[in-house]
């Protein structure tokens, strides 16, 4: 496996040339980037441009290990607006089309929500509408996603939607491609489930791994926490992904960044992963 970090890792406003520089310096093999309305890498970036920092990224040693975006929380696939939903399908096209260029295998994709708690005024979608909403907007994109080469990783997030293994298999297995699957986030199954139990369940279905970790009992957006330092049971979650076969990128996603000394987040990462995936010799 290799250990690669998300930009919601860094300072908000860090320069992609900067967070490049920290990952490579941290000791990460990757960087997983995110598609933003605007910016550096925003819906206006052509394929050319993505191709170019490619290139600048690539040159440093670092590989690009996926793309994500949060644009999903403004644009849902599921939403009562059908400009929103129409929105949102063209949101993941762009990712799709920039993702083929940047070299990205997969795109992390939230395919919409019922609810969303920590969203002021999200609205509230009945499930079994936003079920087939999403069904129909993911089996449509997966012929974009194959046609880009580029696989659509679904995201299990706080949306109160696909709340379990079993559902999100099912949802994978009847869009039926594949070039669709789980974008795996350990730290957020754990106020509801146990992690190495959704992976032995969606199995070859995972695409990539969000490694996160959380403290049941500090409840809500408080429970994240360092790596190591929560309820994720990382022996029993790597034990799974070694059964299923799983060798693509563990990412670290670490939301909330310090209040000080930021980039300090990034080298304690580092070196949690490192003990996570056996790296670290420990002496006495």
């Amino acid at each position: 496996m290799k250990k690669g970090i998300n930009i919601w890792s860094f300072r908000e406003g860090t320069e992609i040339k900067e967070c490049v520089r920290l990952a490579k310096a941290a000791g990460f093999e990757g960087i997983e980037l995110s598609l933003n309305e605007s910016g550096e890498l925003g819906l206006q970036t052509t394929e050319k441009e993505a191709r170019i920092l490619r290139d600048s990224i690539n040159e440093t040693g670092l590989e690009i290990a996926g793309l994500a975006t949060g644009l999903y929380w403004s644009y849902a696939m599921t939403s009562e607006s059908e400009a929103n939903r129409t929105k949102a399908i063209d949101v993941c096209k762009k990712q799709l089309e920039l993702a083929a260029a940047l070299g990205v295998d997969t795109i992390l994709v939230i395919p919409g929500a019922v609810g969303v708690d920590f969203i002021e005024g999200c609205e509230v979608v009945d499930y079994e509408k936003a079920y087939d909403r999403a069904l129909e907007a993911i089996s449509h994109l997966a012929k974009d996603a194959e046609q880009a080469g580029v696989s659509i990783g679904l995201e299990n997030v706080w949306n109160k939607f696909l709340l379990s293994p079993l559902e999100l298999r099912t949802f994978i297995d009847t869009v039926g491609s594949s070039y669709v699957g789980s974008y795996l986030d350990v730290g957020n199954i754990v106020h509801s489930g146990y992690p190495e139990q959704w992976i032995r369940i969606l199995g070859h279905r995972i695409k990539k791994v969000h490694f996160k970790d959380y403290r049941r009992t500090a409840g809500g957006l408080h429970g994240f926490v360092d790596l190591l330092a929560g309820d994720v049971d990382y022996p029993a979650v790597m034990k799974a992904l070694e059964e299923i076969g799983y060798n693509n990128y563990v990412t670290g996603e670490m939301i909330p960044s310090y209040t000080h000394y930021t980039e300090q987040i990034i080298f304690n990462t580092s070196a949690a992963m490192d003990a996570i995936l056996g790296r670290t010799t420990f002496k006495a």
